[in-house]
């Protein structure tokens, strides 16, 4: 997969999209060339931490953050999360492959959707944690949450296979 780097010049709403595209793709290309296996090996213990599980924890960030957060909708959490916590990191060794992708891919695309249809001054409620949220804000998050998982990425790909690099 290849990557298109973010752009340098242009609007607020296009540059924060080129980022947070950036790190999605980002995220693919580190899971890009592994086996199944592979996705799933575990980080050093006491860390549940995989590529796998990494993927579907930013399925499950996508969702919860476009679709229940700022579209509204009335949709249980991914992977079993409501009844368990870390349930996108800890049922990877049976959790389909093909399946998390699929849904990863799914949810950036209904959140590219939900998103370009929100001026970047919007706010949605978030009533568990007691503050609303800006949409403007909500994009900075998310750039910030694939980035500090990417790190993750790139110390497990690391040490699967020694690849390296952004």
């Amino acid at each position: 997969m290849d990557r298109t780097e973010p752009i340098y010049t242009g609007d607020e709403r296009a540059v924060l999209n080129s980022w947070l595209d950036y790190q999605r793709a980002t995220l693919a290309v580190k899971c890009q060339g592994l086996t199944d296996e592979q996705l799933r090996e575990r980080a050093v213990p006491p860390s549940n931490m995989s590529l796998l599980g990494l993927v579907r924890h930013m399925a499950h960030v996508e969702r919860a953050w476009w679709r229940q957060i700022f579209a509204g909708e009335d949709i249980p959490r991914l992977w079993g999360k409501d009844e368990r916590q870390d349930a996108d990191f800890e049922d990877v060794d049976t959790a389909s492959v093909k399946e998390a992708f699929d849904v990863w891919q799914e949810e950036i695309e209904r959140a590219r959707a939900i998103s370009a249809a929100l001026p970047l001054d919007a706010v949605a409620a978030r009533p568990r944690r007691g503050r609303d949220i800006s949409h403007r804000r909500t994009l900075v998050h998310l750039i910030q949450e694939y980035a500090r998982h990417n790190g993750h990425a790139d110390l497990l790909r690391e040490r699967i296979d020694g690849m390296t690099g952004e």
